[in-house]
């Protein structure tokens, strides 16, 4: 299965810049389909960034979060070459992860 985690880290200075796209429904459990059911709930709940071994970046979620959310932040640290941990869970359990090379 290919990653629904598409990520681009680059360093400039003292500064790493990540930008990641992340594939998921976030269907909120508000939302009716064409037959009028309700789309049952489902939702990252948890965005984890690491370098280094420490965390960087860390997002608890819930619903009102929109379909295949982009999130872009910067941190302190990080080299060329060096490994960029991702991953994330959601509220059925899924989980998706992947390590992108800082450039």
């Amino acid at each position: 299965m290919a990653s629904t985690i598409r990520v681009r880290a680059t360093v400039s200075g003292d500064t790493t810049e990540v930008q990641a796209l992340i594939q998921h429904p976030m269907d909120s459990g508000f939302v009716k389909d064409a037959q009028g059911q309700i789309i049952p709930a489902h939702f990252i709940q948890q965005l984890t960034f690491e370098h280094g071994g420490r965390t960087v970046f860390l997002a608890n979620w819930g619903a009102a979060v929109s379909k295949d959310p982009y999130v872009k932040f910067s941190f302190k640290g990080g080299a060329k070459g060096d490994d960029l941990k991702i991953n994330w869970m959601d509220n059925k359990g899924a989980t998706d992860s992947t390590t992108a090379k800082i450039s």
